[in-house]
């Protein structure tokens, strides 16, 4: 694991975290060529980098670079954090441009956890070498669009591959709504949700193991 900071277009410095695979002889199951870029849950509640160390580890033991950070104003990082997400979406695009420049791997999936799954959405398009998105509990639901809603488009509209991880018994966003929401995206969407996880359960390490499998099955159902 490695520390270094990443500064953004507007000033903020971030305080960024890479995993790569431990130099322990194992062949990796994977060629490494995608780095996955986490994005941590809502900064005001609390989110910070940490919350991913878990899916973070897991990634890179299986072969691919993962890199989390703390958003502006949370944890290390300087700067003020928003309600909506808008100024975070910046901080997105300036670690994966990092990523794409220092790292150059092929590709970048970007994840995005709870309040993190809109404002990754929003950076989607905003970066080249984004070749994917999966989406942790995305909050679509009434009350969280109030905050969020206007990440909605950017995601939907995208036509980069994208996946939606939920729990069926989210408490910010219902299977109805999270299905009536996809019905106007594009390009190729993949659903999978998990039977009795609520929205916060999913963001423990309870289930780190099973989103790696999911991220690491998505990425390898991405065009080479």
């Amino acid at each position: 694991m490695e520390w270094t900071t990443v500064e953004t277009g507007d000033g903020a410095k971030l305080s960024v975290r890479v995993f790569k695979l431990p130099a322990s002889g194992e062949e990796p199951e994977a060629a490494g060529d995608v780095a996955v870029v986490l994005v941590h849950p809502y900064t005001i509640l609390g989110g910070v980098q940490g919350l991913l160390r878990g899916m973070a580890e897991g990634v890179a033991r299986r072969g691919y670079t993962a890199v989390t950070f703390d958003m502006r104003g949370a944890g290390r990082s300087t700067g003020r954090a928003s309600l909506t997400g808008s100024t975070e979406v910046g901080d997105v695009v300036a670690v994966c441009r990092w990523v794409a420049e220092n790292i150059n791997p092929r590709g970048i999936l970007l994840v995005g956890s709870s309040a993190g799954a809109p404002i990754a959405g929003s950076a989607v398009d905003k970066v080249d070498e984004v070749i994917g998105y999966v989406s942790i509990g995305y909050p679509f639901g009434l009350m969280a669009s109030v905050l969020f809603g206007r990440h909605h488009d950017a995601i939907l509209k995208s036509q980069k591959p994208k996946l939606f991880i939920m729990g069926t018994k989210d408490g910010f966003t219902s299977v109805k709504q999270l299905q009536n929401k996809l019905k106007s995206a594009v390009g190729r969407v993949d659903t999978h949700l998990i039977e009795g996880a609520g929205h916060f359960q999913m963001e423990g390490p309870a289930f780190d193991a099973q989103m790696v499998d999911l991220i690491v099955k998505f990425i390898n159902s991405l065009p080479k």
